[in-house]
């Protein structure tokens, strides 16, 4: 084996070697560091002062967005699908053409129907124009009285037929934009549930459309909060797989209570210009009622926005000890909690390192939030 295979062999061993040694090193340190850390008993924290702020009543809900405008288009004839124009989630305006069944049938029909009555117009003005010839004669004396109430039956039953013309063209149009169906509004196409070349039934779903530029919730109150709700009133809420508050309005307070005499229907509407929102997302919420209390709080970013009850680490004489506080909804940012006081140092940064007894070390002044 000569010199040049040996170095070629030896380097990526070498290597190898090299980075696993580095990696080891590092490895040691951070195990050294938490050593030292444990052995010097602290961690580094953040704290924030819990701080009295005030809030308005509030009245929980759950409900599910849904766009205002949603429409399931349904085949109105029996035929076969002959031409579908889009695809699901494009966006159509209103009155655009989405599917269509045996199209091609009931354009000729209502071509076949308009010939028809081109012709049964042209029989009647020629009829007309007799007739009003042979009235003429009459007077005269030209014609006999026989002759003249002939033109005139004769016009009269041209102008019935091109009546009935005109009322099988009406048919025609009709039956064609029954095969067509089309948006009723501008938005989106969600949903697509047919393929060309397949038959539809009258009442068969083909097409879905929504418009998510203004959204809804349905919620079901309890009916201890009837007296607190009202049009116009203010309703915040978190969607799942959004972190940001969302806010609406009640638009509608059902005027009688659900059957079984336990909850009250209400309707929020959310203004979605940017369509962030979907529909179909799961929300919690509150709706803001009149009036205002005060109340120790924290930033709701500190706290997890699904959970009621929570266990806080705080600081108590320069160490960690755990709270369990109950939670109220966001409002504007912050969330009422009770059970602990106003001006308790609770930690932010840190919380998951920390235990009871933890020692710890203050890494930037309490704060009242960040």
């Amino acid at each position: 084996m000569n010199r040049k295979t040996v170095f070629y062999i030896a380097l990526p061993i070498a290597v190898i070697a090299g980075a696993a040694t580095f990696h080891r090193t590092q490895r040691n340190n951070e195990l050294s560091h938490q050593a030292s850390v444990k052995g010097e008993g602290t961690v580094a924290v953040t704290l924030v002062n819990v701080q009295e702020r005030t809030f308005r009543p509030a009245v929980a809900f759950t409900g599910t967005l849904l766009a205002v405008n949603r429409a399931e288009l349904k085949a109105e004839i029996t035929g076969r699908v002959t031409r579908v124009a889009v695809q699901e989630g494009d966006t159509v305006a209103a009155g655009a053409l989405l599917g269509a069944q045996d199209e091609d049938d009931y354009a000729l029909g209502m071509q076949a129907a308009e010939a028809q009555l081109a012709q049964a117009r042209a029989q009647a003005l020629q009829a007309q124009r007799d007739n009003d010839r042979s009235v003429a004669l009459l007077e005269k004396r030209s014609i006999t009285r026989q002759a003249a109430q002939q033109a005139e039956t004769v016009y009269n039953a041209t102008k019935a037929a091109a009546q009935a013309a005109d009322s099988n063209l009406g048919l025609a149009r009709l039956r064609l934009k029954k095969a067509r169906l089309v948006a009723p509004f501008a938005g989106q196409v969600s949903r697509r549930l047919v393929q060309p070349g397949e038959m539809l039934n009258p009442g068969q779903t083909a097409f879905e459309v929504v418009d998510n530029r203004k959204l809804e919730i349905r919620a079901d109150l309890p009916t201890e909060a009837m007296s607190q709700i009202k049009v116009g009133q203010r309703a915040t809420f978190r969607a799942i797989g959004l972190n940001q508050l969302v806010e609406g309005r009640v638009a509608q307070v059902s005027p009688s209570l659900s059957q079984d005499g336990r909850t009250l229907r209400v309707r929020v509407e959310v203004p979605n210009p940017d369509g962030l929102l979907k529909g179909g997302l799961f929300v919690e919420g509150v709706i803001l009622g009149e009036g205002e209390t005060k109340s120790p709080a924290l930033p709701a970013t500190l706290l997890k926005p699904q959970d009621r009850d929570a266990e806080l680490y705080i600081s108590e004489q320069g160490a960690a000890a755990r709270r369990k506080v109950v939670l109220g909804a966001e409002q504007d940012g912050y969330r009422p909690i009770s059970g602990l006081p106003v001006g308790t140092q609770v930690i932010d940064s840190g919380k998951d390192l920390v235990g009871v007894g933890s020692r710890l070390r203050v890494s930037t002044p309490a704060a009242g939030g960040k």
